[in-house]
């Protein structure tokens, strides 16, 4: 039967933010504005070919899920919106609007099929659990490389390849997003399994999971950070190309400037600069820069192909002399300390030698967080956004496209049509009037979410990424005080600087306080500088919310409000602890 629980809150749009429903169905959901993925407008192309939404039948097919059936999107002014499907027929968005929402192995005529289906979910949960470290390093990854090794050679040679033929590799390259997000549903799954398991096997020593306490959960926290991951190689990179810089006269003299394209013209001009690009700035993009500030989106270029921003946050640690090394020994000792500390007080037995076992698994997969938004949220995407950019070559230097990044103002099959008859479509009167719309829908606030809360809706698992329900209490309307989820402990006072673009990452400043939208992997090396991060989005599992504690620097995610309330130069009092950040002065 329907949601009938209780009503939490509603919106269902208004003059500043207007909604076309296509049907009263679809009002009824709970819309999350994917502000975790894509915060800004979202491109045609990305919408079509790899919007992380369309994988996600795939999750609840092989886990089978009793608590959705689907999960959908919606574009609103631009902007991603998306929302589980509950196993209900009469909560089912019309095929005609997402697909068959009831894949066959969903029995349309069975209205016991949440109830019945559960079972098989926590039966085959820990088998995930148990043996998906395995998978992940011994087959997903090495499967997962060489995908990207294939676009990377392709790319390496693009002016060599016809038009058609790069029609294929666009297919190869969407067929590879659509296996790598498989795969992250499954590693997704699988560390859900190991959380859970190593939660029930603490509750099972305690007597019960209700003498769970605070400082279990601190510690339960702890143990989901990671000291080596390809996070950490990236900065270890990082910092080895700074110790170069050091060492030599010349290229410190080209890192007195202050901006990227000032240091890359100054490394340019020498031959110990021209050096260091070929054999250590290259050298990082083509390992770690398959990243951009938005990964997801195809908008935004990767670091692969503008060393400017990598050159900016070179710039940051020589001018803090950031060393990794310490950071990463004492947080292997607080993640060894931790799994100590998980065990005390508890007697020998098989209640410890589960939760023992528990934590071995849980310690295992920790590093597949950002290990797999290496491969598959950063890589799978920028690599296909290059893929993008080399067909837009094409169709420039034949005159059919203005700049190579018009490509991903087309739909899909409009870039199709375009490949195979130009006279088909006005390419170039299609992409300015998207790029002109996109201008002014980049002017909107969207709301953090769009329909009908309900408490039923409001326990969807994957809904602390966003921070709700948490974030539905908040108080938006009080000024000098913004208040979100404390994610990372601690308290500290200092300068903010509100970040949007990479621009605006050499202008962070060492013991900032940045205040964002979110971050993902290409936002790592600021946490090496700031002394604390405010974000608009993220739950406790996020991703600045898991750098923050890996860092050891207090957070707060999930405010809505923050990027809106702050100013760059203001005061602020952020409490990672309590989730509240005060505005001190202006």
């Amino acid at each position: 039967m329907a949601d009938t629980s209780k009503v939490v809150a509603q919106f269902l749009g208004d003059e500043s933010f207007p909604i076309e429903w296509e049907n009263e169905k679809e009002k009824d959901l709970f819309w999350v504005y994917d502000d975790l993925h894509c915060p800004r407008p979202v491109s045609p192309m990305y919408d079509d070919i790899a919007n992380w939404v369309n994988t996600c039948d795939h999750m609840f097919r092989r886990f089978g899920t009793p608590f959705a059936s689907d999960w959908v999107k919606k574009v609103v002014n631009g902007y991603l919106y998306t929302a589980a499907i509950p196993c209900d027929p009469d909560m089912a968005v019309p095929a005609t609007e997402y697909g068959n929402v009831y894949y066959p192995r969903v029995p349309k005529d069975d209205p016991e099929y949440a109830a019945k289906i559960g079972a098989y979910l926590g039966a085959v949960l820990p088998t995930y659990g148990a043996n998906f470290p395995d998978w992940w390093h011994n087959r997903l990854v090495p499967e997962m490389a060489g995908n990207l090794a294939y676009l990377e050679e392709k790319i390496d040679n693009w002016e060599e390849i016809p038009l058609m033929e790069w029609a294929t590799i666009l297919e190869d390259a969407i067929d590879i997003v659509d296996r790598h997000w498989k795969i992250h549903w499954m590693l997704n799954f699988s560390q859900l399994s190991s959380t859970l398991a190593l939660r029930g096997a603490l509750g099972a020593a305690l007597g019960g999971e209700e003498n769970i306490t605070q400082k279990h959960e601190e510690i339960l926290g702890r143990l989901q950070n990671s000291s080596a991951d390809r996070n950490w190689d990236a900065i270890a990179l990082l910092v080895s190309l700074k110790e170069q810089i050091k060492a030599d006269p010349v290229l410190m003299d080209a890192f007195s400037y202050e901006a990227g394209a000032e240091i890359l013209a100054a490394l340019e001009s020498t031959e110990q600069g021209r050096q260091f690009i070929a054999e250590g700035l290259q050298a990082y993009q083509r390992e770690f820069g398959w990243h951009a500030v938005w990964s997801h989106e195809f908008i935004y270029p990767s670091r692969f192909e503008t060393p400017e921003p990598v050159l900016d946050v070179i710039k940051g640690y020589l001018d803090s002399d950031y060393d990794h090394r310490p950071i990463v020994a004492h947080l292997e000792q607080d993640i060894a300390a931790a799994a100590e500390e998980l065990l005390e007080g508890i007697p020998e037995g098989e209640a410890l030698d589960a939760l023992r076992a528990a934590n071995e698994i849980n310690l295992k997969m920790a590093p597949l967080t950002p290990d797999h938004h290496f491969y598959i949220d950063q890589g799978t995407h920028q690599h296909t956004r290059v893929v993008l950019i080399c067909i837009g070559r094409k169709l420039v230097e034949m005159g059919l496209l203005t700049e190579p990044d018009d490509v991903i103002y087309l739909k899909y099959n409009e870039l199709r049509y375009l490949m195979g008859d130009p006279s088909l479509i006005d390419a170039k009167a299609i992409v300015a009037e998207r790029r002109a719309l996109r201008a002014e829908q980049e002017k909107i606030r969207p709301p953090d979410f769009i329909g009908t809360a309900t408490e039923d809706q409001l326990q969807f698992p994957y809904l602390n990424l966003w921070g709700f329900p948490e974030k539905l209490g908040f108080d938006t309307e009080t000024k000098g005080k913004v208040e979100g989820l404390g994610v990372s402990p601690g308290v500290i006072e200092g300068i903010a600087k509100v970040v949007s673009s990479p621009a605006e990452f050499d202008e962070v400043k060492q013991g900032d306080i940045m205040v964002c939208q979110m971050t993902n992997p290409a936002w790592t090396p600021l946490f090496a500088i700031i002394g604390g991060i405010v974000c608009d989005a993220g739950g406790m599992v996020a991703h600045p919310a898991v750098m923050a504690r890996e860092f050891g620097i207090p957070g707060v995610t999930g405010t809505g409000i923050a990027t809106r309330e702050i100013k760059t130069g203001d005061r602020l009092r952020v409490d990672g602890t309590n989730g509240l950040v005060e505005i001190l002065s202006s």
